[in-house]
């Protein structure tokens, strides 16, 4: 399947909703048909059979999950917030943080080496580097976060093995 590909068409629809106030659907049909059509994308216009049902999935969750997303956003936007990020740095930040919080199919390296090419393409020259500081705080925080709940299960590991 070709990620790439549906992650761009869910970002450009995630800006369409939000700059038009779209539903998702017909955001995602709209971005669909301009690649078949304008391919300003510069897309495989064959491969977006291929990533239609993945898109619209995305589409779908991140909308419903937004404010959870957005909450998630703002706790690693260190004086920053949420309101005040470019529309596209967003809906990219949107995109990551809903597959690091809600598809473990996808590992965090990949998703934010996603996201920072995300950045890169539709973003500013600045976009990427914001990208990747505000996506690596956020892994580094919930890997402090699990670090002790996974210490404290292998000491009492450790007891069971000395009964």
């Amino acid at each position: 399947m070709k990620r790439r590909l549906a992650r761009e068409i869910a970002v450009q629809s995630l800006y369409q909703m939000d700059m038009n106030g779209v539903e998702g659907q017909a955001a995602v049909d709209a971005v669909m048909e301009e690649a078949r059509h304008d391919n300003e994308i510069e897309a495989d216009v064959g491969g977006l059979a291929d990533v239609d049902a993945f898109t619209r999935e995305m589409v779908a969750g991140i909308y419903e999950k937004r404010e959870e997303i957005d909450r998630t956003l703002e706790r690693a936007l260190t004086g920053w917030q949420v309101d005040r990020l470019s529309r596209v740095d967003h809906q990219i930040l949107r995109l990551a943080v809903y597959e690091l919080q809600f598809r473990p199919d996808v590992p965090p390296k990949v998703v934010v080496n996603e996201a920072i090419e995300l950045a890169k393409h539709f973003g500013t020259e600045e976009s990427g580097k914001f990208v990747n500081g505000v996506l690596g705080r956020m892994i580094r925080e919930k890997q402090v976060q699990t670090a002790p709940a996974e210490q404290t299960r292998s000491s009492s590991d450790r007891e069971e093995d000395t009964k």
